[in-house]
């Protein structure tokens, strides 16, 4: 369903991430770990097509989302790290409002409002206003509004940033029964959040990816946690002795 080919981003001269390439597989949960800084957001902000990339492609059920943007963008639910919400709006009249943004017929507007409202327990609060709202309910309106025209791919960077244990725990409930009928992209630096409700990781270091699994492949024995810091740990020594042979050619250059 999601498939990432060869993705560079340069800033000028720094390079956010290089030559990223991974899948995702339709109906499954794929967790985007890495380290803060590590070009998460970058590479989930190109991945739904809010940004461009310097060179690599991104196929979202086949379709290119630089050439053919407008088609693969419906496919794709993006909730960012911080929710895009209108504080000043009630809840269901934002709703209303992305989903006719999102090309949402107006057949179909009260159904797919009702929906969303329900799966993401909004009942309570769909005619309170959006910036009166607790932190945990304002990512469940983020998450509504990223679901409201049905897509097949759902993007999360950093969900349960800023929440509460108990909030923590509703999100990842939430998302869990997201799975199956839809591809989940979720980004995180929370080990916990990728163990608990992903089926396949990839784990990214100094915007490079250093590990592609099904946590069920994962080593006999071995922690997610022993997985991470070992895939860090040898990006980061490997990054080190590159850097060392570079200054050994230069010198080795001017002598």
């Amino acid at each position: 369903m999601i498939e990432v080919r060869n993705l560079t981003k340069y800033y000028g001269d720094f390079v956010a991430v290089r030559d990223i390439s991974f899948t995702a597989e339709r109906g499954s949960i794929l967790g985007f770990l890495g380290p803060n800084g590590a070009g998460k957001t970058t590479t989930m902000r190109i991945i739904t097509g809010f940004m461009p990339a310097t060179s690599g492609t991104v196929l979202i059920d086949g379709l290119d989302i630089f050439t053919q943007s407008l088609e693969a963008r419906r496919k794709i639910g993006y909730l960012p790290e911080n929710p895009p919400l209108y504080g000043d709006m009630r809840v269901d009249a934002y709703l209303r409002f992305v989903a006719r943004l999102r090309g949402v017929a107006r057949s179909k507007l009260a159904d797919a409002l009702d929906h969303a409202i329900s799966v993401c327990g909004l009942e309570s609060v769909a005619h309170r206003i959006c910036g009166q709202l607790s932190k945990g309910y304002r990512q469940r309106v983020g998450l509504a509004q990223a679901l409201i025209h049905d897509p097949p791919v759902l993007v999360m960077d950093e969900p349960t940033i800023g929440l509460d244990p108990r909030q923590i725990h509703e999100i990842r409930a939430l998302i869990r029964t997201l799975a199956g009928s839809r591809t989940v992209v979720l980004s995180t630096h929370i080990l916990p959040e990728v163990s608990q409700i992903c089926d396949k990781v990839v784990i990214i270091a100094d915007g490079h990816v250093v590990l592609e699994k099904k946590l069920a492949e994962l080593p006999e024995g071995s922690t997610l946690e022993d997985v991470f810091l070992d895939a860090i740990t040898k990006e980061r020594h490997d990054l080190e002795e590159a850097r060392e042979e570079t200054l050994e050619e230069v010198d080795a250059g001017h002598e």
